[in-house]
């Protein structure tokens, strides 16, 4: 925007300033964005930084993050300005408090789907046996699921011990009632052993039945197919008992997708509203999102580096994401790279 030297040039500005929508790049000014310590978060920080430095006129700058760290103090100091991806139910009444109080924004959902977790199998299992993609066909064919310890029982493959996806896979194996169809709950020991187990099984075209969760660059190199339990998602279930480690009858439920949004500080959203619609917009499919982490693990690439990837390789999706004036803005220093 041109320097007014006028009174007369001024009210004109004044004018066209309400007349179009706002522009918030000059009143953007310094924005702190939340790197979070895994890989779909610091890709779409990376993302934002560039959109908002480039498109929008603002002093960004990446800030190291965790999900708690980071949401307290986005509620109790104002800081950063961005959590680009926030699991907000590990903290949603200190969240939902602070919108509440006027200090937060939800400004959107960061993975459209949610975060998802489920019981898999690979889909050449289901393609050879669509009976395989039911809890009931997987009973059936225990099996064919080979324990590598002892060939008389099936294994299922859960989440590593001290997660929290421990407790849910561990209550669900029980209300499945998979041990008496003669499965073995196995502990993986790390999630890179539950990784190599499930990439091992693939690779050879074998059998493979256990927990997983997306996105990750695992379900994003391996087709699998999430196991119907055939219950539908009872939520109230899910949070009162087969989330707790007490929970003594669990009832089968397949998992409620966990919401993951973009957060904002209020003070970031009123000056800046222009690049607040921006994050209100941009959003990712898990399906999208695990392509993205497969590429960025089989490169050995940062978010820096996965960033430049996913902006010049798909311009048609992000270009939705912004007004035109931004978006050519963006394209322009995509071109300078």
């Amino acid at each position: 925007m041109q320097r007014i030297k006028t009174a007369g040039s001024a009210v004109l500005a004044i004018s066209a300033l309400f007349a179009t929508p706002a522009f918030a790049g000059d009143s953007c000014g310094k924005v702190t964005i939340a790197d979070m310590n895994w890989n779909s978060a610091t890709l779409i920080a990376n993302i934002d930084r560039f959109v908002l430095e480039h498109g929008f006129g603002c002093e960004a700058e990446l800030v190291p993050g965790d999900t708690m760290p980071t949401g307290t103090s986005m509620v109790e100091k104002g800081e950063p300005d961005i959590a680009p991806e926030l699991w907000s139910n590990a903290m949603k009444a200190a969240l939902d408090k602070g919108v509440e109080e006027k200090r937060l924004r939800y400004a959107g959902q960061a993975l459209i789907d949610g975060g998802e977790e489920g019981f898999w199998v690979p889909k050449y299992l289901v393609d050879d046996n669509p009976s395989l993609a039911t809890i009931e066909g997987i009973k059936k064919h225990a099996t064919i699921f080979e324990h590598p310890e002892d060939p008389e029982l099936g294994a299922f493959y859960g989440c590593p011990a001290g997660w929290n996806c421990q407790t849910t896979a561990g209550n669900l194996f029980n209300a499945l009632k998979l041990e008496e169809s003669g499965f073995e709950l196995l502990d993986p020991g790390s999630g890179a052993g539950l990784a190599g187990s499930l990439a091992k099984a693939y690779e050879r075209k074998e059998p493979w039945f256990g927990y997983y969760w997306a996105p990750t660059a695992v379900l994003g190199k391996y087709e699998m197919v999430k196991v119907d339990f055939g219950t539908g998602v009872d939520k109230n279930e899910y949070i009162t008992c087969i989330s707790q480690s007490d929970c003594l009858k669990p009832k089968a439920t397949m998992y409620p997708p966990s919401p993951v949004h973009t957060v904002t500080t209020e003070s970031f959203a009123a000056k800046a509203p222009s690049a607040y619609q921006y994050l209100q917009q941009r959003s990712f499919t898990n399906a999208d999102m695990n392509r993205l982490l497969a590429w960025m693990e089989d490169e050995q690439a940062d978010g820096e580096i996965a960033m430049e990837h996913f902006m010049k390789n798909n311009p048609d999706q992000w270009k939705k994401w912004l007004p035109q004036e931004a978006a050519e803005k963006v394209n322009k220093a995509l071109a300078e790279l």
